[in-house]
C-alpha cells in the first residue's frame, strides 16, 4: 500500500498545484521556463503514475475487503464509467456543445470515473485509489470554477456536429475499453 500512496500524494499532488498554489506555479513556470517546467511537470507525473499502477498492482494480491457491492452497481458503474468517456472527449474535440456547458469536462469525466469505481468495488485499495481521484476533481472543478469567474472566462456556445462527434468518440472508446482494453490492461473484464 506504501507504493500506491506515494504515487498518489506525487500524481495528485503536482496535479493540485492550481488548487493550492496557482501563485507559485505561475511563478516557478516564468522562472525555469515553460519547456523546463513542463518537463519537470511531466517526470513527476509519470513517477506518480508508475507508482501508482505498481502498487496497485501490489494491494490487489492481497485485498482488504470492506464491504461487498451489490451486483446493481456494477451495472451503474458501467454507465458512469460511457459518461465520462464522452466527458472526457469533450475535453478534446473543439466546438462541442458539452465542454460550452459543463467548461471543465475533463475534471468532471475524472469525478464521474472515480466514483463509478467506488460503487462497484468495495476494498481498501480501490477506496483509497478511486476516493483519491474523486477528492482531487471535486476541488479541482471548484477551483478553476473559480478561476473561470475571477478572469470573467467566456465559453463560446457548442456546435451540433462537434457535440455528435464528441458522444460518438466517447462511446467508441467506452466500447472498445469496456470489451477489450479494460480486461487486457487491468485484468477484470466488466462485461465478461
Amino acid at each position: 500500500m506504501t507504493y500506491l500512496v506515494l504515487g498518489l500524494v506525487i500524481f495528485l499532488g503536482v496535479h493540485s498545484l492550481r488548487i493550492v498554489a496557482d501563485g507559485w506555479r505561475g511563478g516557478m513556470r516564468q522562472r525555469l521556463g515553460e519547456g523546463a517546467w513542463k518537463g519537470l511537470y511531466s517526470l513527476a507525473s509519470l513517477l506518480g503514475l508508475a507508482l501508482i499502477v505498481w502498487g496497485f498492482g501490489l494491494a490487489r494480491q492481497q485485498p482488504v475487503q470492506l464491504w461487498s457491492p451489490p451486483v446493481a452497481m456494477r451495472h451503474l458503474a458501467s454507465l458512469l464509467t460511457l459518461v465520462s468517456f464522452v466527458l472526457l472527449a469533450a475535453a478534446y474535440v473543439p466546438g462541442n456543445g458539452i465542454k460550452a456547458r459543463l467548461h471543465h469536462p475533463m475534471v468532471l469525466g475524472v469525478k464521474t470515473w472515480a466514483l463509478a469505481h467506488l460503487l462497484a468495488n468495495g476494498n481498501l485499495a480501490h477506496v483509497l485509489l478511486f476516493g483519491s481521484f474523486l477528492l482531487w476533481a471535486v476541488l479541482s472543478f471548484s477551483a478553476a470554477r473559480r478561476r473561470d469567474r475571477a478572469c470573467g472566462v467566456q465559453y463560446a456556445s457548442g456546435r451540433t456536429g462537434a457535440t455528435l462527434l464528441t458522444l460518438a468518440l466517447g462511446t467508441g472508446a467506452w466500447v472498445a475499453f469496456a470489451l477489450w482494453l479494460h480486461g487486457m490492461l487491468i485484468g477484470v473484464r466488466p462485461f465478461g
